[in-house]
């Protein structure tokens, strides 16, 4: 995750979304967008599919119009402006390369339909072939290249016109794993270099997360949650968020009363805990609360270690690099999520089936302030 980001302000913002809804008939494909993307920002857009990304993608291309609502780039309110006049290119799932012409000329077709002259055109088209390393493929027909290579011929083409935003829509889905993440980094550093904006859509977590200096999460249409990865990883707004990052374990739970001058006594299905007050400033006996723990700040223990929590059973095991994810199962049926690394997990000798205790510490808890309510 990047440690920073640029967050837009009023005057740097190169593009504004003023309650944009869309609709086709009578779905309602995105529901009063309001947000702003900064000068130089990279922008992930990511949701399941049909939560609406695409489309709103599509109406800053001008491939769509805004049912309600307002567009604003570079302060010019852009409904109804074609999108050739725009500015806006972009780089499609398919990569839409013409496979009848060759490298340089795929790189070239832009300028060509600018106008640009034969000579400025080769030149132009020859310093982004060398930006993107695929010069000595000038000459090739798209057929013959692979999947990265496309990926580059599909970047240079998008930025021999130098625009000031680049819109993605899913570029790197094609790709196998291995390739997807070097083509991350080339994205990453290109957009840092050139301080271009990056509009990114996609549905990949680690995508978005690994290259955005901001996310916009979607569902059914809905912005659920705008913030840095960092932001949105550790403090999700809602259940939605939560369970959509996939990386926590959601607890619902009722205040019973104050525990010291800094918690709250919670109680939930399987045990209680305790919340920070900062967590919970406005908390009441009776309150109802959905707070979060995040499965690497969950801790194991072997149930005659004498710790108290909540006991489980472990289910199965899922390894992923240095680290696995511990699936486990409470007597009412619950899954909990524990991730670890292997060193840890070994000194446990745990398999499947094995009476663990899980616990952890208040400060790991985080309210979902979406979802907190009184009753």
């Amino acid at each position: 995750m990047k440690a920073q980001a640029r967050m837009p302000q009023q005057s740097d913002a190169i593009v504004r979304f003023d309650n944009v809804v869309k609709r086709f008939g009578e779905f309602t494909a995105v529901k009063k967008a309001d947000f702003e993307i900064a000068r130089g920002e990279f922008l992930a857009i990511m949701g399941s599919s049909g939560c609406g990304k695409t489309t709103t993608l599509r109406m800053l291309a001008g491939l769509e119009d805004p049912s309600e609502g307002a567009i604003y780039l570079d302060g010019e309110k852009v409904n109804g402006k074609a999108t050739w006049d725009r500015d806006t290119p972009m780089v499609w799932q398919s990569l839409a390369l013409f496979p009848f012409l060759t490298v340089r000329e795929n790189v070239e077709f832009a300028l060509k339909m600018r106008g640009v002259g034969k000579e400025e055109r080769r030149q132009r088209a020859e310093k982004w072939l060398d930006k993107m390393q695929i010069t000595e493929f000038a000459s090739r027909n798209i057929n013959q290249l692979s999947g990265g290579q496309k990926q580059r011929v599909a970047l240079a083409r998008a930025l021999v016109t130098e625009p000031k935003i680049l819109l993605l829509d899913e570029p790197l889905s094609a790709l196998d794993a291995h390739l997807k993440v070097r083509m991350q980094a080339v994205l990453s550093n290109l957009q840092k270099d050139l301080g271009i904006t990056f509009v990114y859509v996609t549905h990949s977590m680690s995508e978005a997360f690994s290259m955005a200096d901001r996310v916009v999460i979607m569902s059914r249409g809905q912005i659920e949650q705008i913030g840095t990865p960092q932001e949105i990883y550790r403090e999700p707004h809602n259940r939605f968020v939560a369970e959509f990052l996939g990386s926590a374990n959601i607890f619902d739970g009722v205040v019973r009363g104050p525990a010291g001058a800094d918690g709250w006594q919670v109680a939930f299905e399987g045990g209680d805990t305790i919340l920070p007050r900062r967590e919970l400033p406005d908390a009441s006996v009776g309150k109802a609360v959905t707070f979060i723990v995040s499965a690497e700040n969950m801790q194991l223990s072997r149930q005659d270690s004498g710790h108290a929590g909540i006991a489980a059973i472990v289910a199965g095991e899922e390894f992923s690099g240095g680290s696995a994810m511990v699936f486990l199962e409470t007597a009412g049926g619950r899954e909990l999520k524990v991730q670890k690394s292997h060193d840890a997990l070994s000194s446990l000798d745990l398999h499947a089936g094995s009476e663990v205790v899980v616990h952890w510490a208040p400060e790991s808890c985080h309210v979902l302030p979406g979802e907190n309510k009184t009753t």
